[in-house]
């Protein structure tokens, strides 16, 4: 039997918590931020864990995780 993987991608993309979720950062902070107010771009640094739907395919591409 091969090793199971981790997808290398989702790897870098998303870390678990304690209670066995996932987290993950948030999008729209990478260029263009002249037009964002500093509120919205101070909120974006924060992260979020995944939603429900995308629990199971997180799970999947991250086995050892």
């Amino acid at each position: 039997m091969p090793k199971l993987k981790n997808h290398s991608g989702a790897a870098k993309r998303f870390k678990r918590t304690g209670s066995g979720k996932f987290k993950r950062s948030q999008a729209f902070t990478s260029h263009i931020l002249t037009k964002k107010s500093t509120k919205r771009k101070r909120q974006l640094r924060s992260t979020l864990t995944i939603c429900k739907a995308d629990h199971m395919s997180v799970r999947k591409m991250l086995p050892n995780l």
